[in-house]
């Protein structure tokens, strides 16, 4: 795909590159350089926490797991954002309809800039009471407000930067959209000993090159689309108002799809405070090195679904199924290599991180019991993309709150009967087996009603009409 000269203004008359050719291939080239993008940001972040762990404060490292637990609200909200802007533009473009795909991204934008800030001014009101909820301790609540409250400030402008990378991905472009989230960490990283170290401001500083980093991912994420894709459709409030039905079809779907995850961190990590800062912090620890070791398949949710939203556009229903089957094959593989490079160095791990106790206990029975089950996350996670790109939303949504809740506090309560802290991560992770293989089947048999012409596209699953763009 040639870019036009990139004065030109004039947008791309199709961009649907995942109608032919290998499937696993765009699989591969999506996932991983999606994966690029969030080890950029995912590094930095463990490299956050192990600077806040050379202070030798147990309660920083811990704070750090109480505000990002709640600060995963956010980011859920913006991911699903994200989600919303890249599955309406991807099946758009499938269609052929590139001035849609404008007029959809700047009602989303629109959209997203306005519920992100409301959002971020209730959890920065509600940020005290939050964190006190999840059983923090005096000390580490007060450093985990601090930080929660800084970073917050941020979240309109990373709701910008995070749908302009959905769009960039629906149109098939994985290296610019990868460049996003490079950028965002390199600033982030840069930024991070400076303020820290440098300046002083400890767990602050942190929050504050986060900021800094949000701002850069703004910037990198919007020239491209203005430059080689025609940029956005003059805000129209007739267009909002046409929008609104299927961009709330999907956000509010993705968010809810989204937000179940803190939500199931938060039983976690109310099981887990009990047991003391040790094993918060291993917690925290434990939560950045999974994000970190397991990128590719939390890159996969959104780098399949512009090839399931684009075929689907298409109606390529075989191709749809394809992608489901060679995105399951590619995780297996990595999963199990992941796995391996946790088997060898889960200890060197707990030694840069000082932890001690039940926390270091966790990491190793992270590491040897509960990383391979994550292969069922990534079913999930494929199922998610499949539902968010055919016109079944919600149906991620209640697999994500019913693994997120029924699933999870049985099994981690039980966990920290049974195994104590060590126990809790064992049980967080067979929560997510039932859930991940019943969403697989589920998607696999939506594509098959739709090839039929047993389910009709236009309907939701309760049966009531729903418009989209047609």
């Amino acid at each position: 795909m040639t870019d036009p000269s990139p004065a030109s203004s004039k947008p791309r008359q199709t961009s649907a590159k995942f109608l032919d050719g290998n499937l696993m291939r765009h699989v591969t080239i999506m996932s991983l350089s999606a994966s690029v993008g969030l080890v950029s940001i995912f590094l930095v972040d463990f490299v956050d926490l192990l600077f806040i762990a050379q202070l030798g404060d147990p309660a920083l490292t811990a704070a750090i797991g109480f505000a990002g637990t709640v600060l995963y609200a956010s980011f859920a909200v913006t991911l699903g954002l994200m989600i919303a802007c890249g599955a309406l533009g991807a099946r758009l473009i499938g269609q052929g309809d590139i001035e849609g795909v404008r007029a959809t991204a700047t009602s989303v934008m629109s959209f997203g800039f306005t519920i992100s800030l409301v959002i971020a001014g209730i959890l920065w009101l509600a940020a005290p009471g939050l964190i006190a909820l999840l059983g923090a301790s005096e000390a580490t609540h007060a450093h985990a407000v601090s930080y929660f409250r800084i970073v917050i400030f941020s979240m309109p402008i990373a709701a910008i930067g995070m749908m302009s990378s959905g769009l960039l991905r629906a149109h098939g472009d994985a290296r610019r959209a990868m460049m996003v989230t490079l950028i965002t960490g390199f600033v982030n990283a840069v930024l991070d000993p400076i303020f820290i170290f440098g300046f002083g401001w400890g767990l602050e500083g942190a929050a504050i090159a986060s900021v800094c980093a949000r701002i850069a991912m703004v910037a990198t994420a919007l020239t491209p689309i203005i430059r080689h894709y025609g940029g956005f459709a003059p805000f129209s409030l007739a267009q909002l108002r046409l929008d609104l039905s299927p961009i709330l079809g999907l956000t509010i779907p993705a968010i809810l799809t989204n937000v179940a995850t803190p939500v199931g961190n938060s039983i976690v990590i109310m099981v887990l405070a009990p047991f003391g800062d040790e094993a918060v912090a291993g917690f925290a620890v434990i939560g950045r090195m999974s994000v970190l070791v397991f990128c590719v398949i939390f890159a996969l949710s959104g780098a399949v679904g512009p090839i399931i939203g684009q075929n689907f556009g298409a109606q390529q229903y075989d191709r749809v199924k394809s992608t489901l089957r060679e995105a399951m094959i590619f995780s297996s593989g990595f999963v199990l290599l992941a796995w391996g490079l946790l088997v060898v160095g889960h200890e060197h791990i707990s030694d840069l991180f000082k932890l001690t106790g039940s926390g270091r206990d966790m990491v190793v029975w992270y590491s040897w019991v509960a990383a391979p089950l994550f292969l069922f996350n990534g079913a999930l996670f494929v199922s998610n993309a499949a539902f968010n790109n055919l016109k079944r939303p919600i149906w991620s949504s209640l697999l994500n709150w019913g693994k997120n809740t029924l699933g999870i506090a049985p099994f981690v309560i039980l966990g920290a009967w049974l195994g104590d802290a060590s126990g809790v991560i064992v049980g967080q992770a067979l929560s997510g087996v039932f859930f991940g293989l019943f969403g697989l089947w589920l998607a696999y048999h939506l594509v098959s009603g739709y090839q039929s012409g047993d389910i009709d596209p236009d309907k939701p699953w309760w049966g009531k009409p729903r418009a989209y763009p047609s």
